[in-house]
């Protein structure tokens, strides 16, 4: 999808041109974090996206608006050496924007990144996706994929074996649970029954029936849940 690979089956277009004859100009309109950043340990972090910038032809970003939207303002002109990993994650998902791109393609971009932090890049994500931004997403983390994306799939061995809003994915009847909890014998019991055919399951009923029930609720399966029913395997 961004141009590195060039010898593949079938057509991929970006922007509405092939990526296999557009490489010269792709990098223009698209902006990349990869997960495990690189940069110049020597230079701070206002130097690298300084060094960055001089690389578009077209309109950047200012380095040290990037750097405030992520909260490095303070650090922008320490040496990335002496950054932590979190610090560096921040960095590298600064320069995705850094070309004002139409199309972003973020691998894991909350990886490294303590919970204050990757709730701001989440923000930040679904600022940039409210102002009209494609963005990709790969990422192991189903949390991030049910809060991020309108569109989930899962890729398997190369291959797309599911697909579908989030959800669309989580509600199809067979995941759905529901949870009782009831009170037998001056203890606290629980069970759980599928919600399809709840009205007429026996055993759900004797426990209406029988015990005074202290909750009871619906559990919607998790993406991850599905990832593991659609794949028969975990996340890794």
């Amino acid at each position: 999808l961004y141009g590195v690979l060039k010898n593949y089956l079938g057509s991929v277009k970006v922007l509405d041109k092939e990526t296999r004859e557009n490489t010269k100009n792709i990098y223009e309109s698209i902006g990349i974090a990869f997960e495990f950043p690189n940069f110049y340990s020597k230079f701070t972090a206002f130097e690298n996206l300084s060094f960055f910038r001089t690389l578009y032809n077209g309109p950047t970003e200012k380095p040290e608006n990037l750097l405030s939207m992520v909260g490095l303002q303070n650090d922008m002109h320490k040496r990335v050496e002496n950054f932590s990993k979190g610090m560096k994650m921040r960095l590298n998902f600064c320069r995705a924007f850094l070309n004002k791109p139409q199309v972003i393609f973020l691998d894991e971009p909350t990886s490294g990144l303590d919970p204050v932090n990757a709730k701001l890049v989440k923000n930040i994500i679904l600022e940039q996706k409210a102002i009209g931004r494609t963005i990709f997403i790969t990422t192991h983390n189903m949390t991030v994929a049910d809060e991020l994306c309108d569109c989930v799939a899962f890729l398997v061995d190369g291959k797309i074996v599911a697909m579908d809003t989030p959800g669309n994915l989580k509600t199809a009847k067979k995941f759905n649970n529901l949870n009782v909890e009831y009170y037998e014998n001056n203890t606290v019991a629980k069970k759980t029954f599928l919600l399809d055919g709840i009205g007429y399951n026996d055993d759900f009923l004797e426990i209406l029936r029988k015990y005074p029930v202290k909750t009871i609720h619906s559990q919607e399966s998790t993406l991850e849940d599905v990832f593991i029913e659609k794949t028969g395997r975990s996340l890794q």
